[in-house]
Order: structure tokens, then sequence, then C-alpha cells
């Protein structure tokens, strides 16, 4: 039962820290001059990363114990959903985001803007699989 609450709790966070960002977050700054739009985002994804990350190897990996040891496939489905936060970031954002993290705010421009709108619908897929595994918690939870 631990795990199961850590898995739900630590979902949550993460659906609600991640969907802060996509619905509010980032079209808040998108309104921003480019400068000041990519001044904003380096420090905000320096600091939301440690945090999203944490959240969803916590939740995923207490999602797939709570699988192993009830054989419910879904805490193992809503485990894999966090868990793939992972190689999405990896190979899909980070090259966007190593790009953007190179630039000065004195570099930025309609390509820098262009990324970053990229990396908004990007970071939508995260939100997205953080409120898939938390769905799937809730729905285990209940029974």
């Amino acid at each position: 039962m631990t795990f199961a609450l850590v898995a739900l709790i630590s979902a949550t966070l993460f659906a609600g820290a991640a969907s802060y960002i996509s619905l509010v977050e980032h079209p808040a700054r998108l309104v921003l001059d480019d400068g000041p739009l990519l001044q904003q985002w380096q420090p905000s994804y320096r600091r939301a990363l440690p945090i999203q990350s944490a959240l969803a190897v916590i939740s995923g990996v207490a999602g797939l114990a709570v699988a192993y040891a009830s054989g419910d496939w879904r805490w193992a489905a809503g485990g894999a959903a966090l868990l793939a936060n992972w190689p999405f970031t990896l190979l899909i954002i980070m090259p966007v985001n190593k790009r953007l993290m190179a630039m000065s705010p004195g570099q930025a421009g309609p390509e820098s803007r262009r990324m970053l709108v990229r990396w908004g619908k990007l970071h939508d897929v995260r939100s997205a699989l953080g409120l898939v595994a938390t769905l799937l918690f809730a729905w285990a939870s209940a029974g």
C-alpha cells in the first residue's frame, strides 16, 4: 500500500508540474520578446529538470513495484508511462534543450523562438504521459 501511495502522489505531482508548464508558464513566456523569452526559459528549465526527473523515476518505479506485487496491469502501464518520459526526453527533447541552453539571450531571434514553440509541443507529451499515469494509478487505487 505504501508504494501505491508513493506512486499515486508522485505521479500527481509530476502531472501537475508538467501541466502547469504546458498550460500556464510556457504560453505566458511566449508573449515575451525573443531575448527575454530565452532568458526566462533557461533558468526555468534548469530548476524544473531535477524535480520532474526525480518524480518520474520515483513514481514509475513505485508503480512497477505495485504491479509486480499485485499483478494489476494498470500499475504497470502507469509506471511505464512515467518512465517513458526518460527516453522521450533524452532522445527527442534533449537536442532542442541543448541548443537552447547553448544560446545567449543576445543570440535569441526567430530560430530560438521556433525552437521554443517546438519545445512546448514536445513538453505537452510529457504532460500527457503524467496525466495518463495519474489516471491509471487513481483507477487502480479505487479498486
